[in-house]
Parts: C-alpha cells; sequence; structure tokens
C-alpha cells in the first residue's frame, strides 16, 4: 500500500482507536491562552496586592488588601498546574517557565523591600516546580502505556499486522461507504504440519516471514492496486484490495502475494517451500455485509485448499455454499464434543453510560484453533438442528461467570441470552431456564431472555406460552430485532416483555435521512408506550448516541462503548463500574 495513499486507511483505524479509548482531540488553542491570561491576571494581582498597606470596605469591614495575595496565588498555582496537566510539552515548558521566573522576582522584592512575608512564596513555587514536574512526567509513562494498549487493539502482536478487529472496522467502514472492494481470505497451507514437527517458535518464525513478505508488498504500491494485509487467527490472514478496474487487476494483485511465498522458508537451519490458498469474494457483488463476505470467501478458499492442485486463487461463486454446509456442520459438532464453543460479553449502557449488564455472543474455534464466524455458524447450526445444544452450551458458561460475578460483588447487572426460534419452542426449554437459574445464583431479575419477532410468525400461541412461563419466574423479556418483522403491533401487544431491541440496521442509517431518524424515533415513543424500555443495538460512533439521547433512547449497545469482551475483561468493566 503506498504510503501517499493509505490515509484513509490510517483515519479509520485512528477513529477505531478513538472510539476504543474514548480519546478526546488536542485541548483547543483558546483554552490554552485563556489559561496563561488567567495565569498573568493572577500574579499581577499578587504583586499590586501582597505590599499593600492600604484596605477595602467589604460588607462594612475593613479588609487589608494583602490578604486577597494568598487566593490570587492559589489561583496562579492551579493555571500552572492545568497547563501542565492537559497540554503535554507546550503547557510543561510554559508552566516551569512561569514558576522559575517568579523566584528570582520574588527574592528581589524580599532583598529590596525586606519583605519577609514574601519568603513563603518561594517555597510555594518551588513546591508548585516539583508538583509540575510530577505531573508532567507521570502523564508521560500512562501516554506511553496507552500508546501501547492503542498499538494492540488493533495490531497483531506477533506479526505487527493489522488484526482481525482492524480488518472487521476497514470492511465496515468501506460498507458504510458504498466503496468496492475485494476480501480475500488467506490460509497457509501445511501449517498444521510444521507446528507438529518443527514446534511452536518455528511456526512463528514462519508467520512473521510470511507476514513480513505481504507486508512489503501492500505498503510498496507495485501491485497497481490499494492493498490492506492483516492476520485473522493463527494461520490465516485476510487481504482488502480497493482501487482496482477489472478482474484482471485483481487476479494480478492475488498473484504476486500467492508468488512471494515461493522463496525458500529458512527457520533454524532447515529450509522449506511453503504456499498458500487464496479465496476471495467481492463487495458488493458476492455479498452485502462482513458476514456474507467473509462466508463467501472462506468458502472459496476452503473449496481450492482442498482440491490441493497447482492453482491456490479461486473467487467465490454462489454454489460453494452448499459445499460449505456439510464441512461446517461437522466442524460445530467436533466444537461442541471438544468443548471448544466459548462466549463474549458485549457490555450494554444506560445514556449517562452507566453499565447495564452484557449480552451473552456465542464464538466457535475448529480444530486447529481458527476462529469461526458467528455468520458462519449460527445459520447452518439453526439448519441442521444443533442450535439448542450451541445455545445450552452459552448460556451455562455465561450464567456461572455472571453468577459469580453478581454473588462476589453484589452488581445489579443483567445477562442477556439470546435464544433461537427452534431453541424456544423446544420441550423442556422453561424447565432449562429454571434449572440455570438454580445452578448459576443470578436472580431472576437479572437474567434477559432475547426472543425475535419471527418467532411470533412461527406460532403465537405456543411461543407466547413459552414466553408467559418465563416471565413467571421473574425473568426478563428482550423484543430483539425490533421492526424487522412482519408483525411488530401485534407482537409488542402479545408478549409480556420488558425491553425492546432496535435492531441494527436501523441504527445504520440513522443520521443520513430524516425518514430513517424518524423510523428509529417512533419505536422509541412506541416502546415508551407499552412501559418498556428501548436499547439500540450496533452504535458505532459518537454522532449516532448523540442523536439517539436526542430522541430519547434508554440503552445502547456497541463498539462505541464496547466491543465483544472476554470474561476477565467484563470482570474488569464490572468493578470499575462499581468504583
Amino acid at each position: 500500500m503506498k504510503k501517499s495513499d493509505d490515509n484513509e486507511t490510517k483515519m479509520i483505524m485512528e477513529q477505531t482507536l478513538d472510539r476504543l479509548y474514548a480519546r478526546k482531540g488536542e485541548s483547543s488553542a483558546w483554552r490554552f491562552v485563556l489559561l496563561v491570561a488567567l495565569y498573568l491576571f493572577a500574579t499581577g494581582i499578587v504583586s499590586v496586592t501582597a505590599a499593600s498597606g492600604t484596605a477595602v470596605n467589604l460588607f462594612g469591614n475593613q479588609i487589608p488588601l494583602y490578604t486577597f495575595a494568598g487566593v490570587f496565588t492559589a489561583l496562579a498555582n492551579i493555571c500552572v498546574l492545568i497547563l501542565s496537566m492537559y497540554f503535554g510539552k507546550k503547557g510543561f515548558v510554559t508552566s516551569l517557565t512561569f514558576l522559575i521566573v517568579q523566584i528570582p522576582i520574588i527574592l528581589f522584592k524580599i532583598i529590596m523591600s525586606n519583605a519577609i512575608t514574601s519568603i513563603p512564596g518561594v517555597f510555594s513555587n518551588v513546591l508548585t516546580i516539583i508538583a509540575v514536574c510530577i505531573i508532567y512526567f507521570s502523564n508521560k509513562k500512562i501516554q506511553a502505556v496507552q500508546k501501547e494498549m492503542r498499538n494492540q487493539a488493533v495490531n497483531d502482536v506477533l506479526t505487527g499486522l493489522p488484526n482481525w478487529y482492524a480488518c472487521t472496522e476497514l470492511i465496515n467502514a468501506l460498507i458504510d461507504r458504498d466503496i468496492p472492494f475485494v476480501n480475500v481470505t488467506i490460509n497457509l497451507n501445511g501449517f498444521k504440519t510444521i507446528n507438529d514437527t518443527m514446534g511452536f517458535d518455528s511456526g512463528n518464525l514462519v508467520l512473521t516471514e510470511v507476514a513480513r513478505r505481504w507486508k512489503t508488498i501492500a505498503d510498496s504500491g507495485k501491485t497497481g492496486t490499494l492493498d490492506f494485509i492483516s492476520r485473522l487467527s493463527a494461520d490465516e490472514f485476510c487481504l482488502i484490495i480497493r482501487r482496482y478496474k477489472s478482474d484482471e487487476d485483481i487476479s494480478n494483485t492475488i498473484s504476486m502475494y500467492e508468488a512471494a511465498m515461493k522463496d525458500r522458508f529458512t527457520v533454524y537451519g532447515c529450509d522449506f517451500q511453503m504456499s498458500a490458498s487464496f479465496g476471495y469474494s467481492l463487495y458488493p457483488e458476492d455479498a452485502k455485509n462482513i458476514n456474507e463476505l467473509v462466508v463467501a470467501s472462506t468458502s472459496a478458499m476452503k473449496k481450492i485448499k482442498k482440491e490441493s492442485n497447482s492453482n491456490h486463487i479461486l473467487k467465490f461463486t454462489p454454489d460453494m455454499l452448499e459445499d460449505n454446509t456439510f464441512e461446517l456442520e461437522g466442524k460445530i459438532r467436533t466444537a461442541i464434543e471438544n468443548d471448544t464453543v466459548f462466549y463474549m460479553l458485549q457490555p450494554q449502557f444506560d445514556m449517562d453510560h452507566k453499565l447495564r449488564g452484557f449480552e451473552a455472543l456465542a464464538r466457535m474455534k475448529d480444530e486447529n484453533g481458527n476462529f469461526i464466524s458467528p455468520g458462519e455458524f449460527i445459520p447452518i447450526a439453526e439448519k441442521c438442528g444443533l442450535i439448542d445444544k450451541l445455545d445450552g452450551i452459552v448460556f451455562k458458561k455465561a450464567a456461572s461467570f455472571v453468577g459469580s460475578l453478581i454473588s462476589d460483588t453484589g452488581t445489579g447487572i443483567t445477562l442477556s441470552l439470546n435464544v433461537s426460534v427452534r431453541h424456544l419452542m423446544m420441550t423442556g426449554f422453561t424447565d432449562e431456564i429454571r434449572k440455570l437459574l438454580e445452578s448459576s445464583k443470578i436472580p431472576p431479575s437479572q437474567l434477559e431472555i432475547e426472543v425475535t419477532e419471527s418467532i411470533m410468525i412461527e406460532s403465537m400461541e405456543k411461543a407466547k406460552h413459552f414466553v408467559e412461563e418465563i416471565r413467571e419466574m421473574g425473568v426478563q423479556i428482550a423484543i430483539d430485532d425490533f421492526g424487522t418483522g412482519y408483525s411488530s403491533l401485534s407482537y409488542i401487544n402479545s408478549v409480556p416483555a420488558t425491553l425492546l431491541k432496535i435492531d441494527k440496521s436501523f441504527i445504520d442509517d440513522i443520521n443520513k435521512d430524516e425518514k430513517s431518524k424518524a423510523y428509529v424515533q417512533t419505536i422509541i415513543s412506541l416502546g415508551h408506550i407499552m412501559g418498556l424500555d428501548v436499547i439500540s443495538e450496533g452504535v458505532e460512533d459518537e454522532s449516532q448516541l448523540s442523536t439517539l439521547k436526542e430522541i430519547g433512547c434508554d440503552l445502547v449497545q456497541g463498539y462505541v462503548w464496547g466491543r465483544p469482551l472476554p470474561p476477565e475483561e467484563a470482570q474488569k468493566v464490572v468493578m470499575e463500574s462499581l468504583k
């Protein structure tokens, strides 16, 4: 990727980091000028009043002017402390200059006027200088740690390439802007053999060398396209290609990355050859969202990898999805048997950024440790009848963790569990929830079950019966993806729900036109009329957040305040909320 051309990508990454760490922009120049002026004004008043023998009449009392010197000295010190705290090196140098210059001025007054009462001012200045230095150098250490954290958030620690999170942020940004691009899923051939025979250290060296070669190509601009290479997990990488003019441009670009694998790899004195499988899909031709795009390119990659011939590059075609279904079903069954299904917790907040709770989200790895996208495995699990087992594993693990957290801390957070249509309709579902409450010790009022409108379309009476039984236990009910179905009004009247969830698709467009904003506002008003709280999911930036506050939304869930977190990080969020 040419350095002159990657400003847009860098901007997207910076915006991502800003959302993650709520980083504010540089303190404005006018604030700096205001503080400097205030400091000069305060020190000027101190100079006039400190040695004055006159008094002023204040509410009938004669008060000596010199008594005001201490007040304005404190004000001046506050100004320099703020300058050193919030204005970086510029503020530190300015503060230090002011304070050092003040010392000879005070000493001169003491000597010339025999103003012994000014001696404490010297000590005050020295102490303030020490405080300013401590603040500045402490801030530098904190900023260094923050910089490292920011880098780790979007960069792979081993290879230095952008990571999965950075890649998805870029893809979502390109989709939001409707910019055509190619998504290439890359998997190294024979990498497991290297790990098994030569050890993980050797495998890591191979990954580092592969990343170096591909990054060199991306940075050089020799492909003629705008390229972004990232490491997703283990031996899987992703290449985003932009600014291509034809299918030939795409093929030529991918071929350059393939050719980079032909040079021998040398690890601990051993030489060997490696190759990689490249599957690619196009936006918007092959898919309209990130999940579909990843599924498509991954399907193409797996197909070409399975064929094991001299050709290592394949474009996605729709018929590949059927082939992928059977393979993915096998992986889901294996993950369930091997207990490699796990969960992440995405925080939910009220509009004042107070933690409300978490939604448990299913995640999965295959036998090689590669992550499988939820957009891939959840539809297949529903199709092949494994979704209830998948739900059950996530429910038990998440409830056990959150139950312990509630017991240990007394926190009032809510755990939200997303149940599929099939799972809810199964005989014994209510007994499963009852046992879940007993084993996890979660108070019923702090457990929430999310159901979708499609449940009512499937079977209104049966679904209503199950939902009512769950509500009788004291468990909350959330209506998920509200507004995307066909029976919204009758649905909301029929279900004893406590919360409405507005689908991400509506939030994406909320600031694009007044119609979308009005639609979301109508849903919020409808929920409030029915006595329900309303949560918006998929809130990704401050502008969306501001609009939702304006139109009366109660709660938010999304990357703007919190991405899905592993349990240990979720626990830190809870502990922070209790301070």
